[in-house]
């Protein structure tokens, strides 16, 4: 059995959603959301994250992680923002011995709904589909729970 680890990173808001696979059988394992305090700066915001995402690995044990790359907008300070969210995110699942796989946000969209261009009420009514166990969530919740289904078909 493998239970991969998707996170969907940043800096406000960073997903995370674990789902295991046993054979062609897709189970939903837990996600949340790490919310960051917007009066912290931006590296007490980091440490939020990464502290966090540690809880999650240390309590549910993943075998394998996943992360959305970076989408690079018109804003160099925002983009940078999110890289450095993206950073930290990724940092601790590869602190803890995983090796984290990356995909486009087009590829999670393909991947879970069939198209790269789906909004993201369609990446939550599919991921609410595909694994109906899960509690209803946000659109980050739903977002890293799409990102581990995503690496589940190609891994």
């Amino acid at each position: 059995m493998k239970r991969i680890l998707g996170i969907d990173p940043g800096l406000q808001r960073t997903g995370w959603g674990i789902v295991s696979i046993q054979g062609n059988a897709l189970s939903y394992i837990a996600s949340g959301v790490i919310k960051t305090d917007g009066t912290d700066d931006v590296f007490a915001r980091l440490v939020t994250i990464e502290q966090e995402l540690d809880k999650v690995i240390t309590l549910h044990q993943p075998t394998h992680a996943a992360i959305e790359e970076t989408f690079m907008n018109n804003n160099a300070a925002s983009a940078i923002k999110l890289g450095m969210a993206r950073g930290a995110a990724a940092l601790v699942p590869a602190r803890h011995g995983l090796k984290v796989a990356e995909y486009a946000a087009n590829t999670v969209k393909k991947s879970v709904v069939g198209a790269g261009h789906a909004d993201k009420a369609q990446i939550q009514a599919m991921v609410k589909i595909l694994l109906p166990q899960a509690p209803k969530s946000g659109a980050d919740e739903a977002d890293a729970l799409a990102i581990a289904i995503c690496h589940a078909h190609h891994i």
